[in-house]
C-alpha cells in the first residue's frame, strides 16, 4: 500500500478521493450492498514480518527514499525458503465469510515485484522452480471463493521495484508490455473476478497506460468493478488508513489495516472489536465500504488473535447487520452522537456517543412513525417543533453502538442528507492554527469547528507541539468539551490542555493525556471569547477532526 506512517490520515483521505463521475449502478449494486470485504496482504517477506514492498531496501524511483529494513541481495531471494504448507484456502474464505466478509481482495503482486500466481512474463514468481511451495496462491485462492461463492478480487500493483525495465525511459515500453501481460493472465486465467483493485503510487494513466489496461480488464471481465488507481477514476474512490467524508454521489471504500501493519508483523498492535466495528459503522454512515486487511503468517495460516477478532466482528454483525448491509449512508451526515445508515422505509441511527442523554435529529421530511432498539425495546420518542428527540434507557444502551430503528412513512431514498448539528459552541466560528498540512486549506483550522467528523484540521509531520483557537465571537458560559482525534494510525496526542483567555492570559480549565476518538470531559464552569486546544506533547503531526464546547445544566443532563 501506499500508506507512508508520516502522512496524515486527513492527507491520505483527501489524495484517495477522485472527482465524481457517473458509474453503472448495475455493475456496482452487489458491491455496495456487500459493505464489508477482506484484504489480504501476503507474500515472502512474512518470514522477516516486515512491511510488504517498503521494507525493500533499494531504488524506489521517484516513491521515496529506499528502505533500510531487508538488504536487496536478502529480500528478493526469500521466496527460495518461503513454503507456507499450512495455507488452506478454503480455511480463508470461510473464515471471510464467518467475520460477515462479503468479497475478499487478495495481493497478487505487491511493490516488491513478486508474483503469487503463475506468470509467464518473468520467473520471480511462486512457482518458480527455485520457489519450495511452488503452488499458484491465485487459483487455489479463487477456485475457494468461487465455491463458497465469495466475490473474489485481485489486488495488482503497477510498480515494480524489483523489475529493471520498471520506468526506465529506455526500457518503458518493455515494461508496460510486461503489465500487460499479467493483467491479461489475471483476468483470464482465474475464472470470474470481480473487483480489480490497481496501486499506481500516484502516478498518471500514461506512466501505466491505465487506458490500455482497463481496456484489457473490461474486455475479458466485463462484469469487473475498478479503483481509482490507475491514474482514472473508474469505479470506486480509495481513502487509505482513513474513513472516507460523507460522499454518496460516488462509490467508495476505505482499506485499513486490522493491526498497525499490512503485511504480518509479530506482536504488532491489533485494533480492538469496538474500534473495528466502529470504523465499519462510520464508513457504512458515510455510505462507504470497509475493506478490512488482515496479514497471514509465513507458515500461510492467519495468527490465532487475528482470527478471534474476525469472528467477534462477525457475531456482531449477525445481530446487527441489518443496519449495515444493503443500507445507504443517511439521510443524516455522519455527526457528535454517531452515523446513520437507510433502506427502504427505515432509517438506522448508530448512536456511538450518548452526550446528551437525548437525541435531537431535524425533521427529516418523512415523518417517523415508530421508534425501536435494533432487536430490542422501544425507544422514548418526542415530537419537537421542526425536530424529534429520542431517549434510551442507560440499561437498554448498548456497549458501543446502540441502534434506533426508525419506521418512516415513506421511502428513505428521496430525503436529501443533512447535517446532524451537535449545538457546539465552536460549530462554523472563525479558527486560526499554530500549523496546517502543506497549508493545504482542505486541512485548515477551520475543518475542525465545522460540524463534520469527516475533515480535520492536520498539522505537518514531524510536529511535536501544536494549538488551535477558537473565537466564540462573543464570551459564553462552557463546561463540557468534546474532541475527536484522527488515531487511524495511533493515538498521537500524548499531553494538552484546554486554555481559555482572560484578559491577554491563557488560563486552563482542563487538561488531559490522550485524545483519542470520542473523548469527552465536563470541568467547572468557564465564561470567555476566545477558547485554545494546546497540544504540549504529540508523537508525531496531531490531526484533529472535531472540536466542541457546550454549556451543559448538570452531569450528562441535557445540553441547553
Amino acid at each position: 500500500m501506499i500508506g507512508l506512517l508520516l502522512l496524515t490520515t486527513a492527507a491520505c483521505t483527501a489524495a484517495g478521493q477522485s472527482k465524481p463521475t457517473t458509474q453503472p449502478a448495475d455493475r456496482l449494486a452487489w458491491w455496495r450492498a456487500a459493505r464489508f470485504g477482506m484484504f489480504i496482504h501476503w507474500g515472502p517477506v512474512s518470514i522477516k514480518g516486515t512491511e510488504i514492498g517498503w521494507s525493500r531496501a533499494g531504488e524506489r524511483r521517484g516513491y521515496g527514499q529506499a528502505g533500510t529494513e531487508v538488504p536487496v541481495e536478502v529480500y528478493d531471494n526469500l521466496y527460495k525458503e518461503f513454503n507456507p504448507t499450512g495455507f488452506d484456502a478454503a480455511e480463508w474464505a470461510a473464515l471471510a465469510k464467518a467475520a460477515g466478509m462479503k468479497y475478499l481482495v487478495f495481493t497478487s503482486r505487491h511493490h516488491d515485484g513478486f508474483s503469487m500466481f503463475d506468470t509467464r512474463a518473468n520467473d520471480y514468481k511462486i512457482t518458480s522452480p527455485q520457489s519450495p511451495f511452488g503452488r499458484d496462491v491465485v487459483k487455489e485462492l479463487a477456485d475457494a471463493c468461487h465455491a463458497a461463492g465469495l466475490p473474489f478480487g485481485l489486488y495488482y500493483s503497477q510498480p515494480n521495484w524489483q523489475s529493471p525495465d520498471a520506468f526506465m525511459p529506455d526500457r518503458h515500453d518493455r515494461y508496460l508490455e510486461f503489465l500487460r501481460t499479467q493483467v491479461r493472465e489475471l483476468c483470464s486465467n482465474y475464472g470470474r473476478i470481480d473487483v480489480f483493485w490497481f496501486d499506481g503510487l500516484g502516478k498518471t494513466t500514461k506512466d501505466y497506460d491505465g487506458e490500455g489496461l482497463v481496456r484489457i480488464i473490461r474486455g475479458l471481465q466485463p462484469q469487473i468493478i475498478i479503483n481509482n488507481r490507475t491514474g482514472l477514476p473508474e469505479d470506486f474512490d480509495t481513502p487509505e488508513q482513513a474513513i472516507g467524508r460523507f460522499q454518496n454521489e460516488r462509490p467508495w471504500e476505505s482499506c485499513i489495516t486490522i493491526c498497525q501493519q499490512w503485511a504480518w508483523k509479530p506482536n504488532d498492535d491489533l485494533k480492538s472489536l469496538k474500534e473495528c466495528v466502529l470504523t465499519l459503522v462510520r464508513c457504512a454512515g458515510a455510505d462507504g465500504n470497509l475493506l478490512l486487511n488482515v496479514g497471514p503468517m509465513p507458515t500461510g495460516k492467519i495468527e490465532p488473535r487475528q482470527v478471534e477478532r474476525l469472528r467477534e466482528i462477525g457475531a456482531w454483525l449477525g445481530k446487527n447487520g441489518e443496519a449495515i448491509y444493503g443500507t445507504r449512508g443517511g439521510p443524516l451526515k455522519p455527526g457528535m452522537w454517531g452515523v446513520s445508515t437507510c433502506s427502504g422505509n427505515r432509517v438506522y441511527l448508530h448512536i456511538l456517543n450518548w452526550t446528551p442523554d437525548c437525541i435531537r435529529i431535524p425533521d427529516l421530511g418523512v415523518a417517523v412513525t415508530g421508534s425501536r432498539i435494533l432487536g430490542g425495546k422501544n425507544v422514548k420518542m418526542k415530537r419537537l417543533e421542526g425536530a424529534y428527540e429520542f431517549s434510551v434507557s442507560k440499561e437498554d444502551r448498548q456497549d458501543f453502538d446502540t441502534i434506533v430503528v426508525l419506521e418512516m412513512a415513506g421511502p428513505t431514498d428521496a430525503i436529501k442528507p443533512m447535517a446532524w448539528p451537535s449545538g457546539s459552541l465552536t460549530a462554523g466560528k472563525p479558527a486560526r492554527a499554530s500549523n496546517v498540512f502543506r497549508k493545504e486549506a482542505e486541512l485548515g483550522p477551520d475543518k475542525a469547528v465545522d460540524d463534520d467528523p469527516g475533515t480535520g484540521w492536520a498539522t505537518d509531520a514531524g510536529t511535536h507541539e501544536a494549538w488551535l483557537e477558537v473565537d466564540l465571537g462573543k464570551e459564553q458560559m462552557f463546561n463540557a468539551v468534546a474532541i475527536d482525534e484522527e488515531s487511524q494510525y495511533g493515538q498521537r496526542v500524548e499531553a494538552f490542555e484546554l486554555q481559555y483567555k482572560a484578559g491577554d492570559e491563557w488560563r486552563r480549565c482542563l487538561k488531559g493525556r490522550k485524545i483519542g476518538l470520542d473523548y469527552y470531559r465536563e470541568f467547572a464552569p468557564v465564561s470567555a471569547r476566545y477558547v485554545r486546544l494546546l497540544i504540549t506533547e504529540a508523537s508525531e503531526g496531531p490531526t484533529i477532526r472535531e472540536l466542541r464546547l457546550w454549556e451543559i445544566e448538570h452531569s450528562f443532563g441535557r445540553r441547553k
